[in-house]
């Protein structure tokens, strides 16, 4: 199925959940935040909580400075 992750389209297997999905992608859960149409998920369901086809995700990286 297809969806926007980031402003990219991309094609997800059907019953793809967040942590899946950040795991396709190769990226550390440690330190982002993911917001699903536009609705910040909590950390502790990302394993819970299936994307739906047509779905906008943005996974926002948290960058430390000073």
């Amino acid at each position: 199925m297809m969806i926007i992750a980031n402003g990219e389209q991309m094609e997800i297997p059907l019953g793809t959940t967040v942590s899946a999905l950040l795991e396709l992608l190769s990226v550390a859960p440690a330190h982002v935040a993911v917001e699903l149409d536009e609705k910040v998920v909590p950390r502790e369901v990302w394993s819970e909580v299936s994307i739906s086809g047509g779905a906008r995700l943005e996974i926002v990286r948290f960058v430390g400075g000073g």
